[in-house]
This record gives C-alpha cells, structure tokens and sequence, in this order.
C-alpha cells in the first residue's frame, strides 16, 4: 500500500487480495488499484467525491510520465466542484492508444515547470494551470465552481489569466476568459455560484457576494445583491430547516423562525428579497429575481449570450468542499 492508501495488484499477492475482497475488507477502485473497504459515511454527496478521489490516486499510481490536470487535479487541490469527474485527467506526451482504459482522460498539452507541483506524491498540474485547463474544457458554470473557490483560496486572477494568455491553442479562450474574469471569491457553496452564473446570464450587473445590509435591529448577510435595486438573492438550502441536520443541538423551528425575522427585519428597510432553492429550474430563478425589478431595468438589460444555458442538475449535488491540500514544486 503507498502513502494514498491505494494498493497495486501487480505490487501484492493477488490471492491475498482475493481473500479480502470475498471477506469484504478490500474495494475495488479501478482496474488492478484497491483499497481498504471505506464505509458509508451516509451522504452520497460525500461518498461520490471520495471515490473519484481515490480513482485519480489510483490511475496516478499505475501511470508514468503523466501529470493530474482539470478536474481531477481540481480534486486534489481541495477545489470545490459541482460533480465529481466520471474520468481521471492526466496531462501525458503520448496520445492514447486504442486500447487505453476509458476511465481515463488522456490531454496531449505542454506543462511549464512552474506549472508542475506535487501534492502527497502525486505529481499534478498547478492551481492556476488546473483553473485554465477547467475554464477552457468545461462548461462555464461547472468552470465557475472551481474558479470562485480557487480565488477564495488564494488564486491570483491574474497569474491564471496569465496562464491562459500563454496558451498556443486558442481555442476556448475567450469563454475562458470571461469566467475568470466572472470569478468571486464569495461565493461559500456551489449552489450560490450557480445562482450568480443565472442572473449574470441573463444580464444582470455583476452582484456583490456576502452583501452586508445594515438594519435598525442588526446587520445580515445575504448570499449575493445588489445595493443599487435594494435587492438580495440567496439559495435556501432545505438542510437548516431539517430537525437534527445540522448535528443534535440544532434546532430546526428555531432557524426557521429566525429566517422569518430576518426577513421581515429587511423588508421594513425596503429590501427585497429572493430565495431559490435547488428544484427550481433555472428558468424559474432567473424569473423569480427579474420580477422584482422595474420594467425599465429588465428592458435595458443586455443578456451573455458567450454564457450557454446551465447544465441540468447533477445526478450527485455539490459534494461538500474537502480541506485544500498543500502542493510542493516539483
């Protein structure tokens, strides 16, 4: 077993494998790569994002001469994604051959040597190359996940449009571009970024994330909006309003009831506010935020149309964001 955890059959004894996986003590991650049986932690949000991470450890473990890049580099830098990858990306200097897993993304790209780092042995491209490669390949709001994150870590935007500007193939850069520039480090949830990336397509002015609005009785926080309209956005997560979800001292009529007050508390400012949750449709977000603006405003609004339509909703949610792990240089 090396330091990930992840054992290689061609590195053990294939009938001791066998054994522990008929006793149910060993998991299957890939093709000749397993692992310790992990249990359910109960969340599927949770358990999809650990898999795909130890898919990608696995595939860095059995290949040589390959880099970690786009999602699955996103993974291994703690980067908030809206799904999992279903494939393992990896930066190599060969094409893939026919025969080629299909569980793996094979990219025929050049790397800088600043663009290399190592994080727990795994040698994978660097926070700003993941970033681009992400902005240029995916589609935007999927993009937009990760960039929000990347830049409330730390990211310099402009070291990763840096990145993009050196890129030789032109393909998708202007797209690219736009995301990073779209790119907010307030964004706390992958359901707000989706939020943002529906009323920016629809030609809002760009809101301001975590908007502290001052009232006579407190000051809140709303997920995003904007000052000019007196007009707050926020997804409502149902989670908070779930007796116990929150852990066992959580008390679901009490947050309820405080959201109430809130909201009235706001109201009496002037302030109006929205709340979408995730079954609505994008659709029906966008229309809920643009009827609470005059006509006047929704006529002069110019839609981005470089901005396609978000993806239908993933079949696993936005996982909850794992601890960014350090990268060394190579």
């Amino acid at each position: 077993m090396n330091q990930t955890g992840i054992v290689l059959a061609r590195h053990h004894d294939r009938e001791a494998l066998r054994r522990a996986l008929r006793a149910n003590r060993a998991e299957k991650i890939r093709r000749g790569a397993y692992r310790a049986r992990q249990p359910s932690t109960g969340d599927r949000f949770r358990d999809a994002d650990d898999r795909a991470l130890a898919r990608t450890l696995a595939v860095a473990a059995q290949l040589r001469d390959a880099w970690v890049s786009h999602e699955s580099a996103a993974l291994l830098h703690g980067l908030r994604l809206w799904q999992p990858p279903d494939r393992v990306h990896v930066v190599q200097k060969y094409r893939a051959s026919s025969a080629s897993a299909g569980d793996i993304a094979r990219h025929l790209l050049g790397l800088t040597e600043d663009e290399k780092v190592v994080i727990d042995g795994v040698a994978t491209t660097s926070r700003e190359r993941t970033v681009v490669d992400c902005c240029v390949a995916l589609h935007p709001l999927l993009a937009l996940v990760i960039a929000d994150h990347a830049l409330a870590l730390g990211t310099d935007r402009a070291a990763a449009l840096a990145v993009l500007d050196a890129r030789r193939d032109p393909r998708g850069r202007r797209r690219a571009r736009l995301v990073l520039e779209l790119a907010d480090p307030g964004a706390e949830s992958a359901w707000e970024t989706w939020l943002r990336y529906i009323v920016l397509r629809a030609g809002l002015p760009r809101p301001t994330t975590q908007l502290q609005v001052h009232t006579p009785h407190g000051d809140y926080r709303a997920d995003l909006g904007w000052a000019e309209f007196r007009l707050l956005a926020e997804f409502d997560g149902r989670v908070k309003y779930t007796r116990g979800a929150l852990g066992p001292g959580h008390d679901a009529d009490r947050a309820l009831f405080d959201e109430k007050r809130r909201e009235d508390h706001l109201r009496e400012e002037d302030w109006g506010v929205v709340r979408v949750t995730s079954s609505d449709t994008p659709a029906e977000a966008e229309d809920r935020v643009l009827r609470r603006l005059s006509p006047a405003t929704r006529k002069a609004l110019t839609p981005l149309h470089l901005l396609p339509p978000p993806p239908h909703h993933p079949v696993v949610p936005p996982a909850p964001v794992r601890p960014a792990r350090k990268a060394a240089a190579r």
